[in-house]
């Protein structure tokens, strides 16, 4: 029987499983501390995938809450976003109408001229360049009769007068223009004031 060859042992991988949970409790836990471990009471792999199992199909008070706060803070972001959106559009409109208010300057005092009047081709350039600017959200400010308002309103000169008991503007030099809530050029008037 010396001749015959032993055949080595291959380990059983599930017998050893609950002996390394174990060693590895018990390399965990400080020394000199007394834990007695059952085989009842050792954690498998199927007991803790069972406990995450259990925790997906009835989330506890904590995964609600931080799901709450990540909803939250991502309807801040996409107002945050929606409104940097808008004002970098305003932004971007007003940079290109800015160009225009020369042009735009040009055709009120060809208009006040009496160049613009009736179907001329050029009065119908002037309509159709206004319309345009209008429809890109350009309004222009600064009457004649109208309040004279600082915020608003650049005062090129100030004329005393007995009609007025307000500042009042009495002529406007230089019209005024806004784009949505931003204000792109203050209106250059003449100012009447109470004496």
């Amino acid at each position: 029987m010396a001749d015959e060859k032993e055949t080595p042992e291959v380990p059983d991988p599930d017998a050893g499983a609950t002996d390394e949970v174990t060693d590895a409790a018990a390399s965990v836990t400080p020394e000199g501390a007394d834990l007695e471990v059952d085989d009842d009471e050792v954690l498998t792999v199927d007991d803790i995938l069972n406990a995450a199992n259990a925790e997906v199909q009835d989330p506890s008070d904590e995964h609600l809450a931080d799901l709450k706060r990540i909803t939250a803070e991502y309807a801040n972001y996409r107002k945050r976003t929606e409104a940097n959106r808008e004002l970098e559009r305003e932004r971007a409109v007003g940079a290109a109408v800015a160009v225009l208010l020369p042009v735009l300057d040009d055709l009120d005092r060809a208009e006040k001229h009496g160049d613009l009047e009736g179907d001329a081709p050029f009065a119908t350039i002037a309509a159709k360049l206004r319309g345009s600017v209008e429809k890109l959200g350009l309004t222009a400010f600064g009457e004649v009769g109208e309040a004279f308002d600082p915020q608003r309103h650049e005062a090129i000169f100030q004329q005393p007068s007995d009609d007025v008991e307000i500042d009042t503007i009495a002529d406007v030099v230089e019209t005024g223009y806004t784009l949505g809530g931003t204000l792109l050029r203050a209106a250059k008037v003449v100012v009447k004031t109470p004496q």
